[in-house]
């Protein structure tokens, strides 16, 4: 990973949100908001990247969305799919690193070889890290957590009191990486609708009155200014923040 400035966000989790009600808005079927979407996903990555963030995590399907109307889950992943045929070449050519996180477990075939086939080009990838949270919940992260660390006890690996935050984490997806530092829901909505439950812990949480598509590199540097303007202690008092110098003011 390139270094990047002190007072930007190692990593920026983003819930997509506001599609369909940006479609409603405009007298258009949800489906045309969902393609908005990408539009507008595609102009956040160039923005994350061109500001040198680490990690950029966009939340695309949650486990709860299988519950809405067939057609509508249909055309998400449709998009989704052709989204991948054809940006990858170009995410890889600006050294992107993709990551598809969540259960693949419903997926069709040409769907899970697509997926594969991407992180697979871009897998050395050194610049942004771009994971889409796909039938992804926080809560069956933590489950499938839990199912590998107690694989690892029984087979010997660990003892329970190896356990620790730090521990499990790593247990998560994108374990490997820096937790968010910046949490990012657009349209309105005040809350993480079990978006990495875990992850979020220290996060500063950002909910712009703008819908998804309308979400542009404007609104990314509005959200880049909001974190800039926090101090962030993590259980610190405001005064021990600011004579070590760390944080952010």
């Amino acid at each position: 990973m390139e270094d990047i400035s002190a007072k930007n966000p190692r990593h920026i989790a983003i819930v997509m949100d506001g599609n369909g009600r940006w479609a409603k808005d405009k007298k258009k079927p949800r489906v045309w908001g969902h393609k908005a979407g990408v539009t507008a996903a595609r102009k956040v990555i160039r923005a994350a990247a061109e500001a040198n963030i680490e990690v950029l995590s966009l939340f695309g399907f949650s486990s709860e969305n299988w519950r809405r109307p067939k057609k509508e889950v249909d055309h998400i992943f449709s998009l989704f799919f052709d989204a991948l045929s054809n940006e990858v070449e170009e995410l890889h050519h600006n050294n992107i690193q993709v990551r598809i996180i969540g259960s693949r477990s419903r997926f069709d075939l040409p769907l899970i070889e697509k997926i594969e086939a991407t992180e697979n080009l871009t897998r050395k990838n050194t610049g942004l890290v771009l994971a889409i949270a796909i039938d992804y919940g926080g809560q069956w992260d933590i489950c499938e957590g839990i199912k590998s660390l107690v694989e690892d006890i029984h087979s010997g690996k660990l003892a329970a009191d190896d356990i620790k935050p730090t521990l499990f984490s790593h247990y998560l997806s994108l374990g490997d990486l820096p937790d968010p530092d910046l949490f990012i829901r657009p349209s309105g909505e005040q809350r993480i609708s079990n978006f990495f439950i875990w992850q979020l812990a220290y996060a500063e949480l950002y909910f712009p009155n703008v819908y998804w598509p309308d979400f542009n590199e404007k609104e990314f540097a509005k959200a880049l200014d909001f974190f800039t303007s926090r101090q962030r202690r993590f259980g610190f008092t405001g005064e021990q923040i600011s004579k070590s110098g760390e944080g952010y003011a």
